[in-house]
């Protein structure tokens, strides 16, 4: 494990991508901290502080947390990057029904370029009505323009455009990472929105005397373990035998070797639990254009808490997952690639036999996967709503599965460079 940190650092191009990745996140986590000219710092932080506030402490919550605690401050980051999040889930499910756009799928680097364009329209047209469903929240809460003298349209223009500026810089931030640092951008993004907050859960978790040090140090325990199981499904293959058969060219026989094909346990990772928060959350974003609309109010806080939000989560959680992975990895293509390069499972005819084999396999894999998912994302959630412990509601179920996947992610990234600098990686 030292070596291979040491041997990160020996390489300068990957050296430089690693400082230029966190460079990158360090000034996102100062952006999070600049507030919106002319409302004052932590503009909103009593509204998550308010006791028995079911909008407070569900969907706000909910919210906030996505924004790294930005949203609380009132800064030039509140809206987090949900809208970026939302417009790709939104892409990714029209491939699925438009033909046009599933064609510009497939057709490599430049449909895939055409795509990320209207995703980032998408983005800005999503990120327009945040800000002024925000706009709104925050003339609800009672947030005062500094400047007395000004208009007010001049108020509600600077908070909506440094709102939105905002959100088209965290996109262009994460995609910068993507494409000159090392990792997926915008999953890192949620994994620094994730650990700003997990200081200050912890403070608040032990604020209560000697009890409340020991149910810390025992969720921490818990956590710790978790993160094993969760590692273990991140690596978890099922490996399907595959045999070539054997062909002359020229003068050389060709093929005859036996082989296997990797199909992961979790194809999907943790994107099903990102696709389904986003959805959940998107009624809270709703919400904050009716402030003052009780069963609007009530409505986004049952779907971002409670046992409503328990029962969509693990639905949601397992529609994804198969949907996913349905995208990522298709049983036809494969079974096509294989019969092309005279490959086949034995004992099972090459076509749609072996299309049919595969997909059998890969939805026996992925429905334990998705309820493993599910759970780990609930469970939290439901011992939250009995102990209201700080650190259970930052650094969850579904918190833990997205930072394990993005530590492991990055590290596979991180890897794949060592080994084509013929370096040992972090496990041999």
């Amino acid at each position: 494990m030292l070596t291979g940190l040491k041997n990160t650092f020996r390489i300068k191009e990957l050296r430089g991508k690693i400082l230029f990745t966190i460079a990158m996140l360090v000034v996102y986590r100062i952006g999070a901290h600049v507030p919106v000219p002319g409302i004052p710092f932590q503009g909103m932080s009593a509204l998550f502080t308010s006791a028995g506030d079911t909008f407070a402490s569900g969907a706000m919550a909910l919210l906030n947390l996505f924004s790294g605690g930005a949203l609380s401050y009132v800064s030039v980051f509140s809206l987090g990057i949900m809208p970026y999040i939302t417009s790709s889930i939104v892409l990714q499910m029209l491939q699925a029904v438009v033909p046009s756009l599933h064609e510009l799928a497939r057709e490599g680097e430049v449909g895939q370029t055409k795509i990320t364009q209207y995703s980032r329209y998408l983005t800005l047209a999503l990120a327009l009505l945040n800000a002024i469903g925000y706009l709104f929240l925050f003339k609800s809460f009672g947030i005062q323009f500094a400047g007395a003298d000004a208009p007010e349209i001049i108020f509600d223009i600077m908070i909506v455009g440094t709102l939105v500026a905002g959100a088209m810089l965290i996109m262009w931030i994460g995609e910068l990472i993507t494409q000159r640092g090392i990792g997926n951008g915008m999953s890192l993004i949620i994994f620094a929105n994730i650990m700003a907050g997990l200081p200050q859960a912890l403070i608040q978790s032990m604020d209560g005397g000697n009890v409340a040090i020991i149910t810390t140090l025992v969720i921490v325990v818990v956590i710790l373990c978790v993160i094993p199981f969760i590692v273990y499904l991140e690596r978890g293959q099922r490996r399907i035998p595959v045999q070539y058969a054997k062909r002359v060219v020229g003068r050389r026989i060709m093929g005859g070797q036996s082989t296997y094909l990797p199909i992961k346990v979790n194809t999907a990772g943790v994107i099903p639990i990102i696709f389904a928060s986003a959805l959940l959350y998107f009624p809270a974003q709703l919400a904050v254009f009716f402030p003052n609309v009780g069963w609007m109010q009530a409505f986004a806080g049952a779907l971002s808490s409670g046992w409503i939000n328990w029962i969509l989560n693990v639905v949601l959680i397992v529609f994804f997952a198969y949907f996913y992975t349905s995208m990522v990895f298709n049983p036809d293509e494969t079974a096509e690639n294989l019969k092309k390069q005279g490959g086949f499972i034995p004992g099972v005819r090459p076509g749609k036999q072996t299309a049919h084999y595969i997909k059998n396999a890969l939805n026996k894999i992925t429905l334990p996967s998705a309820v493993f998912l599910a759970l780990i994302a609930i469970v939290p959630s439901i011992v939250f709503s009995f102990t209201n412990n700080a650190l259970i509601q930052a650094f969850g179920g579904t918190s833990v599965l997205i930072m394990v996947g993005v530590v492991l992610d990055t590290i596979d990234k991180v890897e794949s460079q060592l080994k084509m600098y013929d370096y040992d990686g972090f496990f041999k």
